[in-house]
């Protein structure tokens, strides 16, 4: 039996939150097509008869500008050597950029097997096209990787993948239960779902500068009460988020709550309130206290 850690690593926004979610058939990390959706290291447990693998999906590496972004970073960077496979995912539908190159020379320089991963091939008709962008990521590498072309949205080549994945994973006994797939909280899922509603119903800078806490979690029996705060850093943003009598905050809350009920399948009462932190992404104190604070893998 196998059994290990793969570490999916990449640009922000080429897919690696849908490629988890794929995988594990169903939605444990939030998606967006904007960049900075994921913030946190974020475990996907996946079982076969054949072994498990214990994937940590990772914010995307970009070049940090504030005390977030530089959180962020060093996200993907613990991550990469406490696994056992790295997942190297790239915009296969592009040729390999400067964000990929300086992955390669700054995280992926290590002992650890990787898989390039080319995400979004399906975007491409012409063969020679997906061949030379293909090249171009390869050569990013002074070793000869393997590569699988995916699409993880339609889940294209999705098993091919996950026997590339046990080929390379050690001999282990399993290291959680069959049944779990995260070890996310209620509470983390609550604070990621309010994000993605955010995220899908704001733009400009409105979602890179929202966190969201939640301030108290009452489970009963038929139904869950949640109250929470969503936090930004300017007053204009605090009226953007509320809208007009209200409206956005409303929409924000009921999307919210329909998608939690479906995730505990019972009742849930959602009351969200703004605040204004100022400048919350640059204060470490900050950070901590909204949860963006460093823990070791295992």
């Amino acid at each position: 039996m196998k059994s290990g850690f793969v570490a999916i690593i990449g640009r922000p926004n080429v897919g690696k939150s849908t490629l988890l979610n794929q995988i594990l058939g169903q939605k444990i990390v939030i998606t967006t097509d904007k960049a900075q959706t994921t913030r946190k290291r974020i475990k996907g447990i996946y079982t076969t008869e054949e072994g498990q693998i214990v994937f940590i999906d990772t914010p995307g590496v970009h070049k940090p500008l504030n005390k977030l972004g530089e959180f962020l970073l060093d996200e993907a960077k613990i991550a990469v050597p406490d696994a056992d496979v790295i997942l190297f995912l790239v915009d296969g539908s592009e040729p390999a950029g400067k964000g990929d190159k300086w992955i390669c020379q700054n995280l992926l320089q290590t002992q650890i097997p990787i898989i390039i991963v080319m995400n979004k091939v399906d975007k491409i008709k012409k063969q020679e096209k997906i061949e030379a962008n293909l090249l171009s990521y390869k050569t990013l590498f002074d070793k000869n990787f393997p590569v699988v072309k995916i699409s993880a949205k339609t889940g294209r080549n999705i098993d091919t993948l996950i026997k590339n994945i046990y080929k390379k994973l050690p001999q282990g006994e399993p290291m959680y239960p069959e049944e779990i797939v995260t070890e996310e909280t209620m509470r983390d899922v609550t604070e990621e779902v309010i994000r993605e509603k955010i995220l899908l119903n704001t733009s400009d800078e409105i979602p890179h500068s929202v966190a969201v806490k939640v301030d108290k979690y009452k489970e009963e029996e038929t139904i869950d009460k949640i109250y929470a705060t969503i936090y930004c850093e300017h007053k204009s943003q605090k009226g953007i988020l509320i809208g007009k009598g209200g409206n956005l905050l409303k929409k924000i809350g009921t999307e919210s709550r329909l998608e939690l009920e479906k995730i505990t399948e019972k009742k849930v009462y959602l009351e969200l309130q703004v605040k204004v932190e100022k400048d919350w992404r640059k204060k470490e104190k900050i950070l901590k206290d909204f949860g963006y604070q460093q823990q070791k893998e295992n």
